[in-house]
């Protein structure tokens, strides 16, 4: 049997992921400090992922960890801090502590959101260009997941997720969506690939418009992506009209975090 610890199991990500990651033989143990009704092979476990020795509690048995945990959003440094920084710590030194051997970090397009438009596709491991604090906890994330990796040797992949909805509803999400099928099946890769080491990669669908980052390192993990924003196009673009080519919201991989 094995059992994976999926953090922030309540989000809107973690929610997309519960059932597509469901499989014969896996637990699924969701720890969030929101009430949440686990499912046939889930466990429940409400508390806060600034809780050592509750996630700890949580990873105990483990084989793997989702960290999805955190602010979702740009916020005041104090409550960056605490929620993703902090709480990164805490995933990382928790999963160490029960001998758990693998952490999947959910990381953000907005660890590198300055990369400008004439630098894309953004490549693999693209040094930290944090468009916000909530960009800064990312890329401080990732430094976590490569110092548990080299130090103590888990294998910690960053999956600097794009925009991951059920559906794109911007102009800029025609380029950047990641569908839930897509993230279901990037997080399986990135659980089933054997011995990882430390990665960071892109999540993002095979969008028409896409090709903002790239998906050499997500594909070397087994990564294949299906779907294709484009599907919404014509009704997105009704809503928003067609992009022009000097809109600021484009002129950036971080979108208007960036402004």
């Amino acid at each position: 049997m094995t059992t994976i610890v999926i953090t922030g199991a309540a989000g809107r990500i973690g929610e997309m992921l519960r059932p597509r990651l469901a499989r014969a033989g896996r637990v699924l143990r969701l720890l969030d400090i929101a009430e949440l009704t686990p499912g046939p092979a889930e466990e429940f476990v409400q508390a806060s992922v600034t809780d050592l020795d509750a996630v700890a509690s949580a990873c105990a048995g483990a084989s793997g960890v989702i960290h999805l945990a955190g602010i979702a959003d740009e916020a005041p440094w104090e409550q960056i801090v605490t929620a993703n920084i902090h709480g990164s710590y805490v995933v990382f030194e928790a999963a160490r502590r029960a001998g758990v051997g693998r952490v999947i970090f959910a990381s953000s397009n907005h660890a590198v959101g300055f990369t400008p438009r004439s630098a894309f596709p953004v490549p693999d491991y693209a040094f930290p260009a944090p468009d916000t604090y909530y960009g800064v906890s990312k890329v401080t994330g990732e430094a976590l997941a490569a110092l548990y990796h080299y130090r103590h040797g888990l294998d910690a992949i960053c999956v600097r997720l794009l925009t991951c909805r059920q559906r794109p509803d911007t102009v800029r999400a025609l380029s950047t969506w990641l569908s839930p099928g897509d993230a279901g099946r990037l997080f399986e890769a990135c659980l089933s690939v054997t011995a990882p080491g430390f990665r960071v990669i892109y999540g993002v669908s095979a969008n028409t418009r896409g090709g903002w980052v790239s998906l050499a390192e997500a594909r070397a993990l087994g990564y294949e992506p299906r779907d294709d924003a484009e599907t919404f196009a014509a009704e997105v673009i009704a809503t928003y009209g067609e992009p022009e080519p000097d809109d600021p919201v484009l002129a950036y991989l971080g979108g208007e975090f960036a402004l």
